[in-house]
């Protein structure tokens, strides 16, 4: 924004907030349930029609996505033991793909993931899916494999237990929350900063209005290399959530 020949950068808030829609729904909502809605859409399309049929279309792409998860992110951490998780990991990887790849799409042009809310919800789900399976496969055995390490000597424990506890049970959902907010956030603030000055270069005296060209270039690589964030994010989430997992499931891992 420009008051008589002065930049000023707007405040954050103006910048991660849009006007509601209608009482407590905007933009960021819509972003999510399209994701939600659009994720559904592309597996209920694709398991549809002949499964003898050779996949095309939606099908193929469906089918792509599945193998991705399967052998990039299930085989590499759980191994074939953990590909009864892929309509979870699936799920999850889809849909933070898609909140994030928001940022850049037209009228949007905001990743749903900037606001805090949704990483921690979703990092709420992996925590309470991770602590559950625990219990499933070890039991109350869980918290001690988890709390007291086996190998470590005993009066170790005095200090192991605690971190255990911490890094577990705390730091693991709050570190897939800020990572996924944090990368987000940062991400949009560059884009806005490159689009403001690019817009107050043109609306500048004659001399500097062919310096605008500058920050368009930049904000043209910045948006390519989102693209890579939105994909990279969503596969570290989803990666992360199965090494997780993994590790609840088996008291060695």
């Amino acid at each position: 924004m420009i008051y008589g020949k002065e930049l000023v950068f707007p405040p954050l808030s103006h910048i991660l907030r849009w006007k509601e829609i209608a009482p407590s729904f905007n933009k960021i909502s819509v972003i999510f349930v399209l994701a939600a809605a659009i994720t559904a859409l592309i597996f209920l399309l694709a398991g549809g029609g002949d499964p003898k049929a050779a996949p095309k279309g939606v099908k193929n792409f469906a089918e792509s996505i599945i193998d991705f998860v399967q052998n990039s992110v299930i085989m590499q951490t759980m191994g074939s033991d953990g590909l009864g998780w892929t309509p979870f990991l699936l799920t999850i990887f889809c849909f933070v793909f898609l909140t994030n790849i928001t940022g850049i799409i037209p009228t949007f042009q905001m990743p749903g993931n900037a606001r805090m809310a949704a990483p921690l919800f979703l990092a709420l789900i992996v925590w309470i899916t991770f602590i559950v399976t625990g219990f499933k496969h070890q039991g109350v055995g869980y918290l001690k494999s988890s709390l007291f390490p086996p190998g470590v000597p005993k009066p170790l424990y005095i200090l192991v237990t605690p971190i255990e506890l911490v890094s577990t049970f705390l730091v693991r959902p709050f570190s897939l929350a800020v990572r996924l907010f944090a990368n987000l956030m940062a991400g949009h603030i560059l884009l806005f900063t490159f689009a403001l000055m690019a817009d107050t270069l043109l609306k500048s005296v004659a001399w500097l209005k062919p310096f605008f060209v500058l920050p368009v270039l930049m904000l043209i690589f910045l948006t390519a290399f989102e693209v890579l964030v939105a994909f990279l994010q969503a596969y570290i989430f989803a990666m992360l959530t199965a090494v997780y997992i993994g590790s609840s499931a088996h008291a060695e891992h």
